[in-house]
């Protein structure tokens, strides 16, 4: 047996599972977004919840990360039951092809497995949906859970992506918005 995991926000830099090959890449017809509260248990609390990343159906896009291959039905079994925990208020798994070549038409893998929060409000009662990012911003700014500070996450994925060669608007426009926020409560804090 052969499970390939696409990682597309944390699980970028931080798998958590024994994996036997990692291969960057990206998938068509979907963006990523800081659409899912999804955090009340990592990245903040019930009285100040995260932001985290899903993905959004979007034909024309791409969606850079990360996929880890697992070997074997023990460490396939380990692995599901990590993320079927650390990824359990994503509430549906696609399949997608997995590209790494821009120029070809041919998946370097296929079927690969990912966690997506669906929009449907009634489904995943932890999805947000969009805002404007400087209300996206203050709401990360305000979180911090037992896996530490939102912004981290947020910092840490731009960081990953930039690794990996990835130019992501949103992230980057979310990420801007953070620091000039962090600039203008330092700036008051130094005047008081």
């Amino acid at each position: 047996m052969v499970m390939w995991v696409f990682g597309y926000g944390s699980l970028i830099w931080n798998a958590g599972f024994q994996y036997d090959q990692k291969l960057a890449g990206f998938i068509k017809g979907y963006r990523r977004v800081f659409y899912q509260v999804g955090s009340t248990d990592h990245r903040g609390t019930p009285a100040f919840p995260g932001r985290t990343v899903t993905l959004e159906l979007a034909p024309d896009d791409l969606c850079w990360g990360v996929a880890y291959k697992v070997n074997g039905q023990e460490d396939e079994n380990i692995a599901l039951s990590y993320l079927e925990v650390r990824e359990k208020q994503y509430d549906q798994k696609v399949y997608v092809d997995l590209f790494t070549d821009s120029s070809s038409p041919t998946p370097a893998v296929s079927g690969v497995m990912v966690y997506v929060a669906s929009p449907d409000t009634k489904a995943n009662t932890n999805y947000l949906g969009p805002a404007p990012i400087e209300d996206i911003a203050k709401q990360i700014i305000k979180a911090e859970g037992p896996s530490g500070r939102n912004r981290d996450y947020l910092f840490q994925l731009e960081e990953a992506l930039n690794r990996l060669g990835c130019f992501d608007m949103h992230v980057r426009d979310l990420a801007n918005a953070v620091r000039e926020l962090l600039k203008d409560i330092k700036a008051e804090s130094d005047i008081y």
